[in-house]
């Protein structure tokens, strides 16, 4: 006697585990799709493609105002759902209306300020913060120079 087939999410699961995708992973994938298929009035997803993929897709970020972030976490649940559990490649892309990401203004000290901090500061300490301010490197590569890397006559660090 044969086992019966195993639902959907289940499927979704085996190959979820299967892949070594992470417990946190798995947990939004199925709840992505379950919400996909609940929007779709219980529809199976082999009934649906790419147009009913952007509705669900623009809802989420019309009426329900998402971020950017987790309209592309409900994204790429979907496809992953299509192409590695029921083994369908999407040929169109899909175009649906993308939640807006937000603009991250950096803060950016005057030089007045940067000169008030410096003043407070000695040492090593002084110095690895002037070296961050004057070349753009990053923290760790900056942790990384040594003595030898810094040329003091000529303010700079030699390539």
């Amino acid at each position: 006697m044969q086992n019966p087939p195993k639902k959907l999410l289940e499927q979704v699961k085996d190959q979820i585990r299967l892949k070594h995708y992470s417990y946190r992973t798995e947990e939004s994938y199925i709840q992505w799709i379950r919400r996909y298929i609940l929007f779709h009035n219980k529809r199976h997803p082999k009934e649906m493609g790419v147009p009913e993929i952007e509705a669900f897709l623009s809802h989420l970020a019309v009426e329900q105002k998402v971020a950017a972030s987790t309209q592309n976490q409900a994204l790429s649940s979907l496809l992953f759902l299509y192409r590695h559990v029921l083994h369908l490649e999407l040929d169109d892309r899909i175009d649906a209306i993308r939640a807006k990401k937000p603009q991250y203004l950096p803060t950016v000290l005057t030089p007045e300020e940067v000169k008030a901090i410096l003043t407070q500061m000695t040492g090593v300490h002084r110095l690895v913060v002037q070296i961050l301010y004057g070349s753009g490197l990053r923290q760790t590569e900056c942790l990384e120079l040594r003595v030898k890397d810094l040329d003091f006559g000529q303010q700079q660090i030699p390539s």
